[in-house]
């Protein structure tokens, strides 16, 4: 396995796939996905595929990880705010983007990978958090940018309400076995909807989730 080679090959396959940012492309070739997933399925790492992380999760489609990225319009002086960090990756490729990323997730095993891992790799402007993410994170308000990375049945107000003027927020929605990607952007007091594609995430539990 050639890591390098093969994160590069990835990279083309996004470009041709239709993912344009060439900041986001570049993330994705420089994020080792491999570090991010069990060692028994290292020589699937750079796979266009969704892969299980244990604990009944996943980590994400690289395609699905860029497109949410891409349609968020980030900045590099922007704070984001991720749901569901998994074991990390998804972060992991947003701390490549921008200035500070807060990520939450509600189990304890996982929020411990996930926070060691990105230690051990660098990336020192990713702040880890446990709790419920649908709730977000209500003591550090107003986000740039959120993107949540677990279905719902409907965008969480408190998430919404995090969301700063001008910012992007990107999530799941529809039914347990099947949703659309939904971007909301905020304009003073004033939402805009955009719908994305087809998706199927696990679900986002917690109080303002399923």
């Amino acid at each position: 396995m050639n890591p390098n080679l093969e994160r590069q090959n990835l990279v083309n396959l996004l470009a041709q796939e239709g993912i344009r940012d060439p900041r986001v492309l570049q993330a994705l070739g420089e994020v080792p996905r491999h570090s991010f997933i069990p060692r028994d399925l290292h020589h699937r790492a750079y796979e266009n595929n969704a892969l299980p992380i244990g604990f009944e999760q996943t980590i994400s489609q690289p395609f699905v990880v860029a497109h949410m990225a891409e349609v968020l319009q980030l900045r590099a002086s922007d704070r984001v705010l991720e749901i569901g960090t998994g074991s990390g990756y998804h972060a992991a490729v947003l701390a490549r983007l921008v200035t500070e990323v807060h990520t939450v997730e509600r189990l304890p095993e996982l929020h411990e990978l996930g926070t060691q891992t990105l230690e051990e790799l660098g990336y020192h402007n990713v702040y880890t958090h446990l709790g419920d993410g649908s709730l977000g994170l209500p003591e550090k308000p107003h986000f740039n940018a959120i993107s949540v990375t677990a279905a719902a049945e409907r965008v969480p107000p408190s998430l919404l309400a995090q969301l700063a003027n001008g910012g992007r927020l990107v999530i799941p929605v529809g039914e347990r076995g099947s949703q659309i990607l939904e971007i909301i952007t905020r304009h003073g007091d004033k939402l805009e909807h955009q719908r994305s594609f087809g998706v199927r995430f696990v679900p986002l539990l917690g109080e303002e989730g399923w």
